[in-house]
Order: structure tokens, then sequence, then C-alpha cells
């Protein structure tokens, strides 16, 4: 059932859930280095300063040193009076690194006024939700690229689930009920969830419709449909246009509204969207395995 916007914690300013985002910034904290499942789209072995995607930080901090990392920029003449939320988004799956709780523990106790907020492939959110909210957790976005398994067969390679690895539409069913079942409890919990969805053309295309509506009956509010960035195995699949990607956007929009401004940000991203090293991209080489 889904979250009345009365029982939903304070987000407000957070630039990816309907805060202005000309003026509201955000930091991402790089303390989650390690992931549980293996999508065919993502490469972590790359990094330039320049570019911007998820899963590329300089380097992987202690939460001591995120704490640190947080407190420089609040003091900054320039980033500390635009910052209103503090992430943690990899550059592996943030729920399979326990330096994401302690992080978030440090952090909230020195500077409860910032929205906490984390993104997760959701493989482990039914057995870590409740931490996330007794931390105080505002916000929360799942990756979810699939409903059918034998459609996330093709994007997930494999996953590492209570210490056994499965694979194609076995993987695949594993983590989509657990993330349909996060999503759930978040919901319930207060956490405001946002979905996102990276659109990849002749894979996942006929599931964006049937996506929004479970997530908004399971309690999410807000559908960031993204462009797929060709690499790793799918460094051979050319990504949707901007015009489809629109199309597809407006399906979901039926449903559930869409966020469109997501610039596809780094696991260590400081200050306002889109204005990371001008929003360059370096070229990715395709990573094995």
């Amino acid at each position: 059932m889904a979250t009345s916007c009365s029982g939903r914690r304070n987000i407000q300013g957070h630039p990816c859930f309907g805060g202005d985002h000309r003026k509201n910034g955000r930091i991402h904290l790089a303390v989650a280095p390690r992931c549980t499942i293996k999508c065919a789209y993502c490469t972590r072995k790359h990094d330039c300063v320049n570019e911007s995607r998820p899963g590329v930080a300089s380097r992987i901090l202690t939460p001591q040193e995120a704490l640190e990392k947080v407190r420089e920029v609040v003091a900054s003449e320039t980033l500390g009076p635009i910052i209103k939320v503090v992430g943690i988004a990899g550059p592996g799956d943030p729920l399979a690194n326990e330096e994401t709780f302690e992080t978030f523990r440090l952090v909230r106790e020195e500077f409860p006024h910032l929205v906490k907020c984390l993104s997760t492939n959701g493989l482990l959110l039914p057995e870590t939700v409740d931490r996330l909210g007794a931390l105080g957790l505002g916000s929360l976005t799942i990756t979810i690229n699939a409903i059918d398994p034998a459609v996330g067969a093709k994007i997930y390679s494999h996953i590492f689930y209570q210490g056994k690895r499965y694979s194609g539409a076995e993987g695949a069913s594993i983590l989509i009920a657990n993330q349909l079942e996060g999503l759930a409890r978040a919901a319930e919990l207060g956490i405001v969830v946002k979905i996102n969805t990276v659109l990849i053309p002749g894979v996942n295309d006929g599931e964006i419709e049937l996506i929004s509506r479970r997530v908004k009956a399971l309690g999410a509010a807000v559908m960031n449909v993204m462009p797929l960035i060709p690499q790793a195995d799918m460094a051979h699949v050319s990504p949707p246009s901007p015009k489809y990607l629109e199309e597809v956007r407006s399906i979901g929009e039926r449903v559930i509204g869409q966020f469109r401004n997501c610039r596809q940000c780094r696991a260590d991203a400081v200050g306002l969207i889109g204005e990371e090293g001008a929003g360059a991209r370096c070229a990715v080489p395709a990573a094995g395995g």
C-alpha cells in the first residue's frame, strides 16, 4: 500500500526529489566499494575526473574520512550554503558495505539537518531497511530495471545472495522480489522512494509501464528513466535517442511522476547536479567480468 504524503519524511530541498537543482546541491560519499550483483552495463574499472556516470569514484573513503569531507564541504563559503543532501551511492552497492551505516551514523550525529540519501540495487534492502530507518534516512533510490525475470536475466549476469551465487532468471527473480519487498517496507517507514530504471533499447523497453505501475502501487514517489551508457557487456548496444527516452518517460508519467534532471552522477559527486566537470564525459572502454 502506498504511503501518504503526510507520513513521508522531510526531504525538503533534495534536488533529485523535487527541490530546485539549480540552487540545492548534494555530496556523495564513496564509502561502499563492494557489490552484490553484476549488471551487464556496469563497469567501475575506469575513472576520469571529467566523466559523470554511476560507479565512478577517484578514491574510496573510510567513514571517518567521509565525515571529514562533509565538514570540509559544509565549511566552504561556496558549497556550504547549497548542500542539502548527504548521499551514499557506491561505487558498489551501499547495503553490501557496513561502512555505509557507520558513515550515516557519524553524519547524523554532527549534521542532523542534512537529508540522508542512499541509492541501492535493492537486493539486501528487506534485511537492512529497518536499520536505515533508524539512522534517519530521508530518501532512497532503488534501481529496478525489470519485473519479468526473463528480462532481468538479460541485464544481470549473476547475483551474490546469502553466501551463494545465482545466475540467469533465478538470480533475477530473487533480486526483483527483494527490490519490491524492500520498496514496500521503506514506504511504510515513511522513507521517500525514487525508482531508477536504465532504459536499454531492445531489452527492457516493454517493461517501463509495468515497472511504473508496480512501484507506484508499492509506495514509490517518483521515477527516473535513465539512458543506457554503453559499456562493459553492453558496450555494443546503442543508447536510446533523446526523443525515444522522452517517449518512454511519457509512458511512465501516465502512472507516476518522472524526474528529468538526472545526470547519472558519480559516486563522489559534490555540488549542483550537472556542474561537475562541466558535464563532460570521457570515453569508457569495455570491461569484462
